[in-house]
């Protein structure tokens, strides 16, 4: 088996959790056959003294597909 690994960052305006939740929600929609994830980053924006947003680098892991041997 080889798999391929694309990198997306979800947002949300609660937690990391559901901004990671986010990012696979999203890529699972153009992405098949989806089999892990790895959050490898956390960032967030902050306005005056509140954070705002939060940001999970999220990598995603997944079946590559040769022609033809779908």
């Amino acid at each position: 088996m080889v798999q391929r690994v694309t990198e997306v960052v979800g947002t949300h305006p609660q937690s990391f959790a559901k901004a990671a939740e986010n990012a696979v929600t999203i890529a699972s929609k153009t992405v098949r056959g989806i089999k892990w994830f790895r959050v490898t980053e956390f960032e967030g924006s902050v306005t005056g003294e509140k954070v705002t947003e939060y940001r999970a680098l999220v990598r995603i892991y997944f079946d590559y597909e040769e022609k033809g041997h779908a």
